[in-house]
């Protein structure tokens, strides 16, 4: 690798770097609505090992029985969990000053008012990406990016997620509401009892989805349906710039990633941003540009979105 050739430069920029890779880690989560819940309900973790194991209940025990006196009781194994298995996705973007920049600002507070431009666009760059990549389905840029909700809460079951297919184990399958199944023309009118509906299937005792996330044609119509002294919103979420509506006590989000014509119904309680230990959103280290008079730092990420209960998801399509 060639050597800078401005070492105290590099220094900057990488001591800069390193110490603000937590605080960009934040912002880029924070973000999102979404992604912000996860956050909240603090299942950002990071993992170690060849791939993302993700440990999930599958069964109730099948030993537990009603018994009296001596009656022999079941010792028999109850298997009831098993694991997911997601591969490892990689995002990264670089800070780039060229030598000439270099020279222009050559003191130290120049320096800093520089590299805070270039890591700003960076951060809004690396948002974005992540934006756009948690509504997906994996496949985009030759299937490079992280499982997002179309691939966790497709409008079609039987796919497979994490290494286990819905189609033979019914327990992976998520719930959905089809407005063309049901034929029902969606609207401001129909949108609640689907919602209604979505709802009650999602829902196991007091485990129920905590977000809802929808376009702005599903979201629109709920605010519509809407007299004005029901809508409710969550001062916590509106304080975070999130604009929301309530619907029962999960906060509504409108997405504009969100994919046309969906709204997802999202207990956060088993969905998982996961990044590899080290590599969130961490400073790799100046990379020589080839025949070019440049400073170039990469900063990387590395992780997936997981998923522990698929049956407590559901969404809303047409």
């Amino acid at each position: 690798m060639a050597t800078s050739p401005n070492s105290t430069y590099t220094e900057i920029v990488t001591t800069t770097l390193a110490g603000y890779s937590k605080t960009m880690a934040d912002n880029v989560t924070n973000n999102n609505a979404l992604l912000r819940h996860i956050d909240r309900a603090g299942n950002k973790s990071s993992a170690t090992g060849r791939t993302i194991v993700q440990e999930l209940e599958y069964a109730v025990n099948s030993t537990t029985k009603w018994y009296s006196g001596y009656e022999v009781l079941d010792t028999s194994t109850s298997n009831v969990f098993t694991a997911a298995e997601f591969n490892y996705k990689q995002l990264a973007g670089n800070v780039v000053i060229s030598g000439l920049e270099q020279v222009e600002n050559s003191g130290s507070e120049q320096i800093f008012n520089l590299l805070k431009s270039r890591i700003r666009n960076l951060e809004k760059s690396l948002k974005n990406d992540m934006a756009t990549a948690l509504y997906a389905d994996g496949t985009g840029t030759d299937s490079k990016e992280l499982g997002g909700l179309q691939l966790i809460v497709p409008g079609t079951v039987g796919n497979t997620v994490g290494g286990i297919n819905s189609g033979t184990y019914t327990f992976w399958k998520n719930q959905v509401y089809d407005f063309s199944t049901e034929t029902i023309t969606a609207s401001a009118t129909t949108i609640q009892a689907a919602m209604n509906a979505l709802w009650l299937a999602c829902i196991r005792g007091a485990d129920r989805p905590d977000v809802i996330v929808g376009d702005s044609t599903y979201f629109g119509f709920y605010w519509a349906s809407l007299q004005t002294n029901q809508r409710f919103t969550s001062d916590e979420s509106a304080s975070a710039g999130f604009m929301n509506l309530m619907f029962m006590d999960a906060p509504v989000y409108y997405d504009d990633q969100c994919p046309s014509a969906k709204m997802y119904m999202l207990n956060t309680d088993y969905l998982f941003l996961r990044f590899a230990e080290g590599r969130e959103f961490v400073p790799l280290g100046e990379k020589a540009s080839v025949n070019q008079d440049a400073l170039v730092m990469p900063v990387a990420w590395a992780g997936n979105l997981t998923v522990s209960n698929r049956a407590r998801q559901g969404v809303i399509q047409a």
